[in-house]
């Protein structure tokens, strides 16, 4: 069961949609998975937040995250549409925790706001997934 708890919080760190998937993969149950995904995205966030300017500036080159808006791109329209709150549901299926701190950093969010936006947001992708998740392995048996 641990290794599928540091499994699922290791990829809700990185890449959240395959978390509880692969956590739930490493026997972990689902509920336990999902809150692993969860609680590691989370982190994600709070690590640029609190590392500063070098982090920061290092993943905006890393990914190529043109700070300046598109308004032909989902995450841009979003932002003008929903502000933070918004940013912060569509962070999970689309750039990420790490990639929305930074952007909405250079937005002038605050680091609070940011961090709230991130972990709440997710939380309805934890359940959807988890649900999906169960559903699958209910559907294999």
């Amino acid at each position: 069961m641990m290794t599928g708890l540091i499994t699922a919080f290791g990829l809700g760190f990185l890449y959240f949609i395959s978390a509880i998937p692969a956590g739930v993969a490493a026997h972990a149950p689902v509920w336990a998975a999902a809150l692993a995904a969860w609680l590691g995205y989370s982190v994600g966030g709070l690590v640029v937040l609190m590392a500063g300017a070098p982090l920061r500036g290092w993943i905006t080159r890393k990914l190529k995250i043109n700070q300046t808006p598109d308004p032909t791109k989902l995450f841009w329209r979003v932002w003008h549409r929903f502000g933070i709150w918004g940013l912060g549901l569509v962070a999970p299926v689309t750039v990420g925790p790490q990639a929305t701190a930074v952007i909405a950093l250079a937005l002038g969010e605050s680091p609070r706001r940011i961090q709230l936006a991130i972990s709440l947001g997710v939380a309805p992708w934890a359940v959807v997934l988890g649900a999906l998740t169960a559903a699958g392995l209910n559907a294999l048996k």
